[in-house]
């Protein structure tokens, strides 16, 4: 997301940086720039024009003329404003109510409505250590019905039974009774996909809200619509009370004019960002985070949250005890760590969340994601071809080996006698980590890890 805005931005900021001063004359054709970056982001034209405005007026007063380096604080004037018009911080759901706290999800046919609640049905057990039920009031499409509660299978939440013979309003009643009686913490209320032109559906899902009073109503929708997601909740909005938005396909979205736009255009905070297709890709929406991915200086929080939530600590404190003890680092460990990487979403999840390295755009960096996913993708399936002995002692592949494994994996030779020596340069890190000044050696000797033999210069 925001790839090519982060891409055009930073070559637009990178000529006002170096400005001893900044006027109204030398930061003018940096504005039409910022302005013509956001426009082909496909932000809303009025957003824009505000957004620009505020820049100028900021850029060109007594806060810049005090600063010992104007050009950078032009750059933390667009990060504060790109903050402020995304909202000035995350807003988490309002859960408490007296439970069960009833969720009402709305939003239009093909947006992702059902994988939403199965996402964020997962968010509420595993983060916020709730207790779920999820209900399809959908009475529409018998497949809705059956997907969901497929979802709730998949990551452990209740589902409650509903059919296409059911009014809306009573499945949604059944089921808050029944988590009433189960002592259920939160139930999620899917519903069908809906235009908000039409009159009938629009009523239909009013009696709904009205008959349930859900602490949270949340407007689900495409983020690769751009600036008509932020006019269609604008839309829902004015008919139903909404209380936030979440974009979903965020992962296929390079534009992101839709997260610049939303609450702008409907006042209503977007509260999480659909990622991918996973259960657990579903993140909350922090403006400050995202302002920062924007202008290219990266998202190291999420990242942390990231590593904290998916990586194995057992895993990791058994291979630590393991070096610790003198034991080497073998196949089967080295293939944990590219399984590990896996969990916290690919290489690519976690390019994008550092800060972009000088020289070097978000396509050229796509380039080199996609190159280095390939690779541990290969690099998997060899290990997995070899027998136990094999990768505990590496030593033992001999040349018929090797033509085994290569064949088992679809590989060639020598992308099998690439990996035994990428493995031995790890080994050596790995040693190096447990001694003094571990990090810094390792960091030295990453290079030979990447695509291309090292990594780009910073």
């Amino acid at each position: 997301m925001f790839e090519n805005l982060t891409d055009r931005l930073s070559q637009t900021l990178r000529h006002v940086t170096g400005k001893a001063k900044l006027t109204e004359d030398n930061i003018k054709d940096t504005l039409r720039e910022v302005r013509m970056a956001l426009l082909e982001a496909d932000v809303a034209l009025p957003v824009v024009k505000d957004f620009v405005n505020k820049v100028k007026d900021r850029a060109v007063g007594t806060e810049v003329s005090k600063s010992l380096t104007p050009g950078q604080a032009f750059v933390k004037i667009v990060r504060a404003e790109l903050e402020e018009l995304m909202g000035a911080a995350n807003e988490d759901l309002a859960l408490n109510a007296a439970p069960p706290a009833v969720i009402l999800m709305a939003g239009l046919q093909g947006a992702g409505k059902t994988t939403t609640v199965g996402k964020l049905a997962r968010f509420l057990k595993e983060r916020k250590k709730k207790s779920v039920l999820v209900v399809s009031a959908d009475i529409y499409r018998p497949a809705a019905i059956k997907q969901l509660e497929t979802l709730a299978g998949e990551v452990g939440v209740s589902f409650f039974p509903s059919d296409t013979t059911q009014k809306p309003v009573d499945i949604a009643q059944a089921a808050i009774r029944e988590a009433k009686l189960k002592f259920v913490d939160v139930v999620l209320v899917d519903t069908a996909g809906r235009l908000h032109i039409d009159a009938e559906m629009m009523e239909e899902i009013k009696a709904v809200h009205a008959a349930i009073k859900p602490v949270e109503t949340l407007f689900v929708v495409d983020a690769m619509t751009g600036q008509d997601a932020a006019n269609t909740a604008k839309a829902f909005n004015d008919a139903l009370p909404l209380t936030g938005v979440v974009l979903t396909k965020v992962d296929g979205d390079a534009r992101g004019g839709a997260a610049l736009s939303v609450r702008a255009i409907t006042g209503k905070p977007i509260k999480f960002l659909g990622m991918g297709e996973r259960s657990d890709a579903l993140d909350p929406f922090h403006p400050d985070r995202i302002a920062s991915r924007i202008l290219g200086m990266g998202d190291v929080l999420s990242l942390i949250e990231q590593a904290e939530q998916n990586l194995d600590r057992e895993k990791a404190e058994k291979l630590t005890q393991k070096l610790k003890k003198g034991k080497g680092f073998d196949l089967e460990d080295f293939r944990d760590q590219i399984q590990q990487m896996k969990n916290m979403g690919g290489f690519g999840s976690l390019m994008e969340k550092l800060p972009s390295i000088g020289g070097v755009n978000l396509s050229q960096m796509g380039n080199m994601q996609g190159a280095a996913e390939k690779q541990f993708g290969q690099m998997e399936a060899i290990i997995n071809s070899m027998t136990p002995a094999e990768r505990r002692n590496p030593d033992i592949i001999s040349g018929s080996r090797k033509r085994r494994i290569a064949l088992g994996s679809g590989t060639q030779v020598q992308d099998v006698g690439r990996l035994i020596k990428q493995h031995k340069q790890m080994q050596k890190m790995m040693k190096k980590v447990t001694g003094k000044g571990g990090l810094t050696k390792m960091m030295r000797g990453l290079g030979g890890m990447f695509p291309g033999g090292g990594l780009p210069k910073m």
